[in-house]
């Protein structure tokens, strides 16, 4: 019943524009060449200008709403995160303010220290075959607090087993810009096995301004 009821919707959308094409053509045959003149060479590019200015309107209302809406869920998991006691759902909620910061620290200063307390002890203890995943967003999203305290945590994340984990140390340190590690991210593209840890070791000398 559904498909049948988009397809009539379809069909009556083709034939309207149709109908629209065929009109204006039988209008524009039936004016004089005066009136067609006017309308290529003023009415059609005012048309076109409004038709832009609508445009841009539109595209920065759109940033603008969006920008607020990101505020206002900032603000919330913010409240939330600073009333929170238990050490699981602190992190969901640390790692779901970056990514709604948009992975940057500036709006987040009050939660800064206690969000790279979790990230380092996460870092450190979340052990274990399975969470390496946790210790690899812990390792990345360090690099966003820019907290030069954490370097040397994050330079030892660069031996970790499993190679989520050294990429993401690797890119911490590119967020960190943490130039003193340069050395060890050249021997990181060398040496490391993994195509995606050399990677972001070379996409964080990049950051740093400096070549491989």
């Amino acid at each position: 019943m559904l498909q049948r009821s988009s397809g009539n919707a379809n069909l009556t959308g083709i034939v309207l524009l149709l109908g629209t094409v065929i009109a204006s053509v039988w209008v524009w045959k039936r004016l004089s060449p005066e009136t067609q003149d006017y309308i290529v060479d003023q009415a059609i590019p005012l048309v076109l200008v409004g038709v832009l200015l609508l445009v841009a309107l539109w595209t920065a209302i759109r940033a603008v709403r969006r920008r607020r809406d990101r505020l206002r869920r900032r603000a919330r998991l913010l409240a939330l995160f600073e009333r929170e006691t238990a050490r699981d759902k602190k992190l969901e909620l640390a790692f779901a303010l970056i990514e709604v910061n948009e992975y940057r620290a500036e709006g987040l200063e009050s939660a800064v220290p206690a969000m790279v307390e979790l990230f380092s002890t996460t870092l450190q203890r979340a052990l274990g075959e399975k969470q390496h995943r946790i210790r690899g967003m812990a390792a990345s999203h360090l690099g966003v607090l820019q907290d030069k305290t954490v370097v040397p945590l994050l330079v030892k994340a660069l031996e970790d087993d499993h190679a989520y984990v050294r990429s993401c140390a690797a890119l911490g340190l590119g967020r960190l810009r943490a130039t003193e590690t340069r050395e060890r991210l050249r021997t990181l593209i060398e040496d490391d096995w993994d195509q995606t840890v050399r990677s972001r070791a070379k996409e964080a000398l990049e950051r740093m301004g400096t070549g491989c």
